[in-house]
C-alpha cells in the first residue's frame, strides 16, 4: 500500500469455511492492506460462539452496525446474490469470492446498485494472482495460436449450493478470457446422475477463430487435476511445469479491495476488470443454455 492509514475500516466475515478462514487469518495479519483494516466479527448459520477469538455477531447486527463498513462474502455461492444485495444497501462496501451470481443479469444489477451506492463491489479472482498464470501470462503474450484445449477434473460439486458447472468453474472461463479475450461458445454437457458423474465440454472461439476447449469433469473419487495444452505456431505448451508456491493471493486479492476504496486502482485497470468479469459471467451463463436446451 502506497499511504498509512488514517483509519481504519470496520471489517465483517460472512463465512467460515476454507475462503473466510483464510480472509480471517489474513485480516488479524498487520501488514499490507490489513493495517487499513479492523477485523470486527464473523457472521455464520451455525452458532459457533467465536473463532481464534474473534467474536461471531448476527447478521442483523452487521447489517446495522456503524463500526461494519466492509463486508467479505465467503459463503456458498447461492448465497451471494441476497448478502451482497443487503450489505450494499445497508452502506457497506462488499468483497466477495467468485462467482459473485450464477447470472450475468443479477452480477450487472448489483454492480449499478453498488455505483448508486458509491460503494465498491469486488469480486475475487485469486487464479489471477497465481503464479501459474503469471506463467501462462508470458508464454502467451505476441504468440500466434492455433488451438487449444483445458481440462480440470476434481469431485462433484452440489449444482444447488455451488451452481451451474460453469460457474462453479468459473476461474477456468476467466484463465482463458485473460489469456485470450472475449470468446464465443459451443457447448455439451454428459451427466450420469446414477453414478454421480459428469462432463461439460466447451467449445470456445477467440476472436481471431482460434478453437479452445474447455472440459469440467467431476465424479467421486477423481482427484483435482489441471491439464493444458496450447498450440503456437512457434511451438506448444503442454501442462503446466512447477513454477513455485502460490503465496498470500488472497491476501494479494485484498489489497486490490482495498485500493480501489482508497482510490489507488487506476481507472484503466477498473475498465479491464469490468469488462472481462461481466463477459465471463455471461459466457458461463450461455453454456447453461446451451447444455440444459440439449437434454
Amino acid at each position: 500500500m502506497n499511504t498509512e492509514p488514517e483509519r481504519k475500516f470496520g471489517v465483517v466475515v460472512v463465512g467460515v469455511g476454507r475462503a473466510g478462514s483464510v480472509r480471517i487469518r489474513d485480516l488479524r495479519n498487520p501488514q499490507a492492506s490489513s493495517a487499513f483494516l479492523n477485523l470486527i466479527g464473523f457472521v455464520f448459520r451455525r452458532e459457533l460462539g467465536s473463532m481464534d477469538e474473534v467474536p461471531q455477531i448476527s447478521l442483523e447486527d452487521a447489517l446495522s452496525s456503524q463500526e461494519a463498513e466492509v463486508a467479505f462474502i465467503c459463503s456458498e455461492s447461492s448465497s451471494h446474490e441476497d448478502y451482497i444485495r443487503q450489505f450494499l444497501n445497508a452502506g457497506k462496501h462488499v468483497l466477495v469470492e467468485y462467482p459473485m451470481t450464477p447470472s450475468w443479469v443479477a452480477a450487472k444489477d448489483l454492480w449499478e446498485l453498488a455505483e448508486q451506492k458509491g460503494k465498491v463491489l469486488h469480486e475475487e479472482h485469486v487464479e489471477l494472482l497465481m503464479e501459474e498464470f503469471a506463467f501462462l501470462k508470458k508464454e502467451v503474450v505476441g504468440k500466434d495460436r492455433l488451438k487449444g484445449s483445458l481440462l480440470f477434473t476434481a469431485a462433484l460439486l452440489e449444482e444447488e449450493r455451488f451452481g451451474f458447472p460453469a460457474f462453479s468453474g468459473i476461474s477456468r472461463l476467466t484463465w482463458l478470457v485473460s489469456l485470450f479475450g472475449e470468446l464465443s461458445l459451443v457447448a455439451t454437457l454428459e451427466e450420469r446422475k446414477e453414478d454421480q458423474y459428469m462432463k461439460m465440454t466447451v467449445c470456445l472461439e477467440t476472436e481471431n477463430k482460434s478453437p479452445l476447449i474447455w472440459i469440467e469433469e467431476k465424479a467421486p473419487g477423481l482427484k483435482r487435476n489441471r491439464r493444458l495444452s496450447f498450440h503456437f505456431r512457434s511451438g506448444s505448451l503442454e501442462n503446466m511445469p512447477n513454477v513455485g508456491i502460490n503465496k498470500d493471493i488472497f491476501l494479494k486479492d485484498q489489497n486490490i479491495f482495498v485500493q480501489k476504496f482508497l482510490g489507488q486502482f487506476s481507472e484503466e485497470e477498473l475498465a479491464a476488470e469490468k469488462k472481462h468479469i461481466p463477459h465471463c459471467l455471461w459466457l458461463a451463463g450461455e453454456i447453461q443454455k446451451h447444455c440444459c436446451s440439449k437434454q
